[in-house]
């Protein structure tokens, strides 16, 4: 990973919290996106965001052992948790679901990316990625109002062509886009 302390995230530690979508695949280049922009990059998967891509793929990107559940005996004798929640910087969620924002909004900590949220006092931004009717959901606007009121951040979602034959306001940003956004932004 380079170290130029030019790069616009330079230094910065980024706890990436992939979750399960199709759109989790952008997530292995956001991975290498964030490290050529100089940000330290670890990776929290929900259970779900595996059965789209392995935490292997994120582990090789990242040069970072992956965590997937608040159920991980090795790290959790060590209340690794609180630790990830403490080295975190910023907290990149991307792809956000519906149900992940849901359960931000409402204070659930019910699995790993969730009480990571709860445990830290890093900046949080949300990039969506959900079907445009699931977005424009009354429930989820109202989630997000309730979560831009308490300052997380929102990048996107972005408006296109989505994995079904449909499109609309709900796919995730292109990786590049959610760096350069993370880039403009004041630094934690």
């Amino acid at each position: 990973m380079a170290q130029d302390p030019s790069l616009p995230l330079h230094a910065q530690r980024i706890l990436l919290c992939v979750c399960g979508g199709i759109a989790a695949y952008k997530a292995a280049d956001l991975v290498r996106r964030l490290q050529d922009a100089g940000a330290q990059v670890r990776v929290a998967m929900t259970e779900n965001a595996t059965r789209f891509v392995g935490p292997a793929t994120f582990q090789a990107l990242s040069g970072q052992p992956v965590r997937t559940s608040l159920w991980d005996e090795a790290a959790e004798l060590a209340m690794g948790h609180i630790e990830l929640a403490r080295w975190a910087q910023r907290i990149l969620i991307a792809p956000a679901t519906a149900d992940m924002i849901a359960k931000l909004a409402h204070g659930f900590a019910d699995d790993l990316i969730s009480t990571l949220c709860l445990a830290s006092e890093a900046p949080v931004t949300i990039a969506p990625a959900m079907n445009h009717r699931m977005w424009g959901h009354p429930a989820t606007q109202a989630n997000v109002a309730t979560l831009r009121g308490r300052g997380v951040g929102f990048l996107g979602p972005g408006e296109g062509r989505m994995a079904e034959p449909e499109s609309g306001p709900g796919r995730l940003l292109e990786p590049h886009e959610i760096v350069a956004a993370l880039a403009q932004e004041p630094r934690a």
